[in-house]
Parts: structure tokens; C-alpha cells; sequence
């Protein structure tokens, strides 16, 4: 039996440090934002991109091929299990924080209208629409990220955009309630 020199042994988690740096500075942006897409809080969509991440990492080595289906399914299955939890992390106050200057919802009446519908729609039928018509992924890529089948992808993401053809806050003459 052969020794792994260590050099060696180092030199390829070097090699793995930096792969994995450099995919996350060329898709966490765009990863950032189907977190945000998903959870519609910037805080939560930050904590669930770095829990993504993290668990990435410790898989990076089996990933063959194009990594982000592979992080997106994971980012799409935290979030999903961190809803199955009951949570309890945040307490109702009195005194309320400032406004995130950054937040580009609330700069128009129609994105913030989108955004409520959005928040309208069961998990699995927001996931279906952000991983179709925001990350534009094909029904069979996106089946794979949710791990379900095509059909259910189908299903729910019309049922999602009957729920949304209908929402009062989407209809033109409509008042939001």
C-alpha cells in the first residue's frame, strides 16, 4: 500500500478551496436571489444562501459537472425543511426597525403588488414559479431541483398562475385588500 504524499493531499484542497471560491463569486448573486425570491426576506434569504453553501461545500467533491443545479436543489430543500420546523427565532415588538433602503420591492406599487400575490401562493407553487419564470429553468430542470416529477412542476405552476390571474391585487381596477 502507497502513502498519499501530504503535499499532495494539501495541494488538492487548495485546488477544491479555489474552485469553490470561484463559483461562489460568479453565482452567489444570482443564487442570493432565488434565496430571497423564496423566502421574500433579505435576512432569511442570506442565511439560507450561506446554509446552502455550506452544505456545497462539504459535498463539493462529489459534484461532477456544473455545480449550481446541485447547490439550487440544495438551497430549494433547506428552504423547504426550514418551514416544515415550527419557528420561533423572531418576537413581536413594539418599536419597529428602519425601512432597508436597499429593498427594490417596496420602490414600485406594482412590484409590490406582485410581491404580496407572490406571498399568496402555497411554497411548493412559489418555488415552482421563481425556479421557472425567475431563474428560468425547464420543466424537467426544474422538476430535478424540487424532486418531484415534471408533471407535478406542470400542475402546480398553473395552478399558481390561475391563483395569480385572479388575485385582487393583480387585477386591473381592483383595489389590493
Amino acid at each position: 500500500m502507497t502513502a498519499v504524499p501530504a503535499i499532495s493531499r494539501e495541494r488538492g484542497s487548495v485546488e477544491r478551496q479555489a474552485d469553490f471560491d470561484a463559483f461562489v463569486g460568479a453565482r452567489s448573486a444570482a443564487l442570493l436571489r432565488t434565496a430571497y425570491l423564496l423566502t421574500r426576506d433579505h435576512a432569511l434569504a442570506e442565511d439560507l444562501l450561506q446554509t446552502a453553501l455550506t452544505r456545497a461545500w462539504f459535498a463539493w467533491e462529489r459534484i461532477e459537472g456544473d455545480p449550481q443545479p446541485y447547490v439550487r436543489r440544495i438551497l430549494v430543500n433547506t428552504y423547504a425543511s426550514w418551514w416544515r420546523r415550527r419557528w420561533n427565532g423572531e418576537q413581536a415588538t413594539d418599536v419597529l426597525p428602519e425601512g432597508n433602503r436597499d429593498d427594490f420591492a417596496a420602490d414600485s406599487s406594482t412590484s409590490h403588488d406582485l410581491w404580496a400575490a407572490l406571498g399568496r401562493l402555497t411554497r411548493r407553487q412559489r418555488a415552482c414559479v421563481v425556479l421557472r419564470y425567475f431563474d428560468d429553468l425547464t420543466e424537467v430542470e426544474a422538476a430535478k431541483v424540487l424532486g418531484c416529477s415534471v408533471g407535478t412542476v406542470k400542475s402546480q405552476t398553473s395552478k399558481a398562475m390561475a391563483r395569480l390571474r385572479i388575485d385582487p391585487a393583480l387585477v386591473e381596477g381592483e383595489e389590493p385588500r
